[in-house]
Formats: C-alpha cells, structure tokens, sequence
C-alpha cells in the first residue's frame, strides 16, 4: 500500500452549529470552535471535519448551500475561517469540509435563474422534465419522503418538475453537464488552495442518474421506489465523474477525500480505496445499513450486538487487501451509538470505554463524532415540536399515516432521529452546558448536563474522555503506531453473545481487543499470551492467556 500523510491518524467531527456558541445567539460558530482547539489537541485528534459552514437558508442544516465559496454569518467570516485554518495548523490539526455537490439549495443563484428562464445555460445544471401522462416524470420517493420531483415554481402551468432526491428546497445538480462540472473543480480547488487539507464528500453516489427516468418497481404502499435503487443500478456512471473529479481536484493537491458512499459492492471496492482510487477512504456505514434499507424510521429495528459485531467484522475483512475504510459509530445523521447498539445495561461510561475501544483500534482512520469522547447518549424529546430536523418531521407524518399514535411516533425519533447527534455539546455543568450564554439554545440542550460534560471528566483519569484520550495516544505510540495503522484485522471467535474480540497483526506482532458488553463477568481466551496495554475497569485480569473481564467493560492486550 503507498503510504499517506493522513494515515494512523484520529479524526474528529464538528457540527458547528452545536460544538460552541461564542456571541451568546444560540448557534455555535467558528470562534467557538477556535476557543476549543486546545481541547482537541489535547483530545489528540489531528484531523477535524466540520459540517457545513457555507452561506445557507438551514432547510437541512446547511446542506442546502446557497453559495459555495463564503461563510454563512451565523458562523461569521472569512477570516474567521482563515483563523481556524492557522490556529489548527499550529497545533497539528488539519481541516476537512463538507463537499455537498449532489445538490444545492433552491435559493442558490443558479436555481434562481432556472426558475426565471427554463431555457437559460443555468437551468442545464438541474434536472428539470415534463411530466409524463399527467403524472411527475416517474416514482422515485425522496430520502425524506414523497416524490423526487417537485413542480419548477413559476412554471407550474407547463408541466415543468425538477427533481430533489432530499428535500424540496435541495435540487439536484445536473453532472452529466460538463459545464456545471467545471465550476465545481474549480469551486473545490479554491478550497484547497486556501489550505484546507481535504473533504468529507456528502451523499456523492446519487449523482449518477437515469436520464431517461423510466420508473422502477414500488417498493412500498405509496407505489414508489426509494431514490437509492436507481442509484444502485449506475455506479460505473457515477465512477466516470469521480475519477474525473479526483484527477482535477484531489490529486494535484495531495489532498484527504472521505466519501459518505452507501451500498459499494466488494467487487468495486478496489476502484473506490485503492491506492488509484478515486477517493482515498470510504466511511464504513455497514451497520447502519442494516437498517438504511428501509424507507421509514418506524420500519428500522433494534440492531443486536452480535450483528453489530458480525457487520464490522466483515466490512474489516473485506478490506484488509485493499484500503482502508473509515469506521465510524456516530454522526450528524445518526442517533448516539452507546443509546443505539448497546443494550440498555451498558448504555453508560463503562459502554461508552468499551464502545470506544472497539471504535479506535479498528482498522482504517476511526472517526470520533464530537460528544462521542464523553460518553453523550441521547437526547430526550417530549414533543415534535422540539425536534428541528426535516427528516424527523418527515418520518413523524409518516409514522401517524401508518397507523402509528402521536406517543408511539415521538417514541420512534426518541430513538432515531438525526437531532440526538445534534443537540448541543456538553461543555460544562453551568447555564446551556457551557455552549452558550444565550437565553434559548437553536435545540435543547441533553437533560444529563449536569453530570455528564467535559469540566467533569476532563481531569478524572477514569472517565470516559481520559480513556478515549488514552486510546488516541496508544495509536501514536511509536511501538504500536505501524501495527495498528497498516496492521491486518483478524476478527476472533466470540464465546459469547454481547463479546466483541478481534486482533490486528503485522510482521509477526499481534494486538488483541476484547470487548464484554454482556451484563455478566466473562473470560476470553487468547491466541497468544500478552500484556495489557488499556484496560477500561481495574477489575480486568490478564493470567497466561486467559483475560477476565467484569460485566460491560473492555481491555486492549499486546504480545
């Protein structure tokens, strides 16, 4: 494999909006997270990814990007950015952003001159058809919910649509127009001439499309089918794009791409990861997959640990010849992991040690979701009306078509919504957490402030932040930094339903996990004898062999 400079490291991501609030509005903003890089650095992380931070209405959080090259106000300036950018530099730390090229917001220039004039060059940079029949041009159903095409406004009476795979207020960009292409190259390259030192791609694999829009079997009641079929059906088109892109933009400038690219086929994934990839790493979102393939929250089901542990298992190994893939248990789409994977005995520090240990000595740059290093579980909601998020009210109204109650609704987003990553992190137990002085917060604030936060753990040599920091520093270590970047995964076998134990090996050296989730003390036996590196709970034992972990606990072990 040919070495790069991002290899070995941790990253972490930022949702700026909830990372830290420093004008006392309400929404976290770039000062905020400047304030915060020494806690970062001492975190250890050397790679931090920021959600959107560009000028946009907020329909979906800033996925919805009004204009690509300048700074929302709510997160401030420029140079306040240019500030970031140096400060975190010097403190080791390089930036990722979000590149949300699929589409833009309605309220982007382009869109507004499509929707002026049809026939302008701009409106070929969406896709905009007749109807067919009287009917939208075919059934794809939204990632949100209902069809894709929406009527073109001011054109209603033509029987124009364009088509979002999100949102309304998210057309997609027409890619098959070289053109449109061009400007975003030379958008990206901006971006990394400035100094940034790469992206996270968002949803990039629905960019190919069938222009022909022909309709696909219904998947559900309401005879459409999910967006995501058609995007399964027209990888190599999307490749084409992709290489192109990465050869005009990512590879001049040696720079990081971190794709969100669901459903890659192992055969393909060489073309994905590999050392002429056209991306240098993938997130591994295999066990939240498990559930993605429905096309509602109500639908989703309790994911187990044992197939939690089966999933990652098999995304590791799949992978071992090829690249690396970025594993990752939380985001800004997905509820907390500890509230979501484990079982509600371990949903607490010790769940989080040991969720942490299986996160960071995975194979591949493990991804830290920002709250994720205290251990923040998820937020309680007592109303619809305290949830911001356009899927969540999406997948409420559906749940209540279903035949779902107004309580069994709200409990389902309880549990899934895309809000639980987002509320505000958890700095201190003062006023808002410490994230704000505001009177009220853009969202609740985790009823669990009080208790769990950064003030409380940062110098608790027991804490889940003092652990997670501990696993940081291991993957640095010069004994162990090779093996555990470049190291094979090596999944060993359970003897144990909740048990999740595997190895890495390189050249001879072997490093073993074990982690316990069961609500029950376990010992493991394994292939070789060692000596504990990390243990989360002092009650571990290492005799010969054979380790004895206490119930929900972790222990990481070198030969």
């Amino acid at each position: 494999m040919e070495q790069k400079w991002w290899h070995g490291k941790t990253a972490y991501q930022i949702y700026p909006k909830s990372f830290c609030d420093s004008n006392g509005d309400g929404i976290g903003d770039l000062r905020g997270i400047i304030s915060k890089l020494d806690y970062l650095q001492e975190l250890g992380v050397e790679l931090v990814w920021l959600s959107p931070i560009f000028k946009s209405p907020f329909v979906d959080q800033g996925y919805d990007i009004s204009d690509y090259q300048d700074i929302d106000p709510v997160f401030g300036t420029m140079a306040d950015f240019d500030e970031l950018l140096a400060q975190a530099k010097a403190r080791g730390i390089d930036i990722i952003l979000d590149l949300v090229i699929n589409h833009c917001s309605d309220k982007h220039e382009w869109f507004q001159k499509a929707c002026a004039d049809p026939n302008c060059e701009e409106a070929k940079y969406f896709y905009i058809a007749k109807g067919k029949n009287g009917q939208v041009p075919d059934n794809l159903r939204s990632y949100f919910g209902g069809s894709v095409w929406e009527p073109l406004p001011g054109h209603e009476s033509e029987d124009l649509y364009y088509l979002h795979y999100f949102a309304k207020a998210q057309p997609d960009l027409n890619w098959y127009y070289e053109p449109l292409r061009e400007k975003l190259f030379a958008m990206i390259n901006f971006w990394l001439d400035k100094g940034v030192a790469g992206f996270r791609v968002d949803a990039i694999m629905n960019i190919a499309k069938d222009l022909t829009f022909p309709g696909l079997p219904a998947d559900g009641p309401d005879g459409m089918c999910a967006a995501n079929q058609m995007t399964a059906k027209l990888s190599d088109q999307a490749a084409t794009f992709l290489y192109e892109m990465n050869d005009k933009t990512f590879k001049p400038h040696d720079a990081i791409s971190v794709a969100e690219a669901f459903g890659v086929n192992a055969a393909s994934l060489a073309n994905y990861i590999g050392d002429n990839g056209f991306f240098s790493t993938i997130f591994d979102f295999s066990a939240r997959e498990l559930n993605e393939k429905y096309p509602a929250y109500y639908r989703y089901r309790p994911v187990s640990i044992a197939k939690w542990r089966d999933t990652i298992f098999a995304s590791q190994e799949r992978v071992n010849d090829i690249g690396f893939m970025c594993p990752i248990f939380e985001n800004h789409d997905e509820p907390r992991g500890v509230s979501y994977y484990l079982p509600r005995h371990a949903q607490n520090p010790d769940g989080a040690k040991a969720f942490a240990a299986v996160l960071l000595m995975l194979r591949g740059m493990p991804f830290i979701y920002q709250g994720q290093e205290i251990g923040m579980t998820n937020t309680h909601f007592n109303s619809i009306y305290e949830f911001d998020d356009v899927n969540a009210k999406d997948n409420y109204k559906t749940a209540l078509e279903a035949g779902l109650t107004e309580q069994q609704a709200l409990d389902i987003l309880n549990i899934e919504s895309r809000d639980n990553a987002r509320t505000p992190m958890l700095w201190s137990d003062e006023k808002n957490a410490g994230f704000s002085t505001a009177a009220i917060t853009w969202l609740k604030v985790h009823q669990d402030y009080k208790t769990v936060n950064v003030a409380a753990q940062r110098h608790d040599p027991k804490s889940v932040f003092s652990f997670y920091k501990a696993l940081i520093a291991l993957k640095k270590n010069p004994e162990y930094k090779e093996l555990l970047t470049y190291g094979k995964f090596v999944g060993l076998k359970p003897n144990a339903e909740y048990v999740v134990p595997y190895a890495r090996e390189l050249n001879g050296k072997n490093l073993y996990v074990v982690a316990n989730f069961e609500d029950r003390a376990i010992e493991y036996e394994l292939p070789t004898q060692g000596k504990i590196l990390l243990a989360s709970n002092d009650a571990i034992k290492l005799e010969g062999t054979k380790v004895t972990l206490p119930a929900v606990s972790a222990v990481v072990v070198a030969d």
